[in-house]
């Protein structure tokens, strides 16, 4: 399946990636992106930068090297309440935000626990994306976070990264169900390599792979163009990016 965008990209301010957003979008261009989000690990992350960095994404121009920019975090889960570990005031200068669990950060409990924290996550409405579901460390109920998921047009992220079988390990079977389940309920479906260097960026063959075996429709794929990308980020209630308006020119 052709995809356009990668929403899940890290750089060096994470701490523990190695490029920088203009090295990012380098290699964006080189591998045909029209688009790419910057999504540095949000400050209760070892390394992470504080939350002004993300405030301050407002100064960052909206084409480098040609490939649109869409401001954004990857944040982390706190509890079973669904807090997450940004500021409420750093909202209006995003475009877009993932939530993830990470073990330093949420320490992995039980089922019940994990089902909890996202469907409460989903539920207060900050949240634009699920990150990288596939950790059998945090094991929870697919079928009751995806439905719920679905309903909120929150979108369920396939991660590249994930499905390479060295990270997370563990996870690439349980990312296939939850492809499965995914299309059952007609949820929305985001792609990330979660690159940490920029040779990653646009890494997006193992999910493409996936989404074709799995029968997903590209319909339901917001990164398969740059219009369903915009398109989702207006059905979330983003505020409209008129400089974007070029990619549909």
């Amino acid at each position: 399946m052709q995809l356009q965008v990668d929403t899940h990209t890290h750089t060096y301010a994470s701490g523990h990636a190695y490029s920088t957003l203009i090295e990012n979008a380098k290699a964006a261009s080189e591998k045909g992106l029209k688009m790419f989000c910057t999504t540095d690990h949000s400050e209760s992350m070892p390394g992470a930068p504080h939350y002004w960095f993300f405030s301050n994404q407002r100064v960052l121009p909206r084409f480098i090297h040609d490939v649109a920019i869409v401001r954004g975090v990857e944040s982390n889960i706190l509890n079973t309440a669904g807090e997450i570990d940004i500021h409420p005031s750093v909202d209006k200068n995003l475009d877009w935000v993932i939530a993830s669990f990470h073990e330093p950060v949420f320490r992995p409990a039980d089922r019940a626990s994990h089902t909890q924290a996202l469907l409460n996550t989903i539920k207060g409405g900050r949240v634009d994306a699920l990150g990288h579901l596939g950790n059998p460390n945090f094991d929870f109920d697919f079928d009751a976070v995806i439905q719920c998921a679905a309903e909120h047009n929150v979108a369920i992220e396939i991660n590249n990264t994930t499905l390479k079988g060295n990270s997370r390990v563990g996870s690439v079977d349980r990312c296939y169900e939850i492809a499965r389940i995914a299309r059952e309920h007609n949820a929305f479906i985001t792609t990330g390599s979660d690159a940490h260097f920029c040779d990653a960026i646009g890494g997006l063959d193992l999910v493409s792979d996936l989404l074709n075996k799995v029968g997903i429709n590209s319909s339901k794929v917001i990164t398969h163009s740059t219009q369903q990308f915009i398109d989702f980020l207006e059905l979330r209630g983003r505020k409209a990016i008129p400089e974007f308006d070029i990619l549909n020119d």
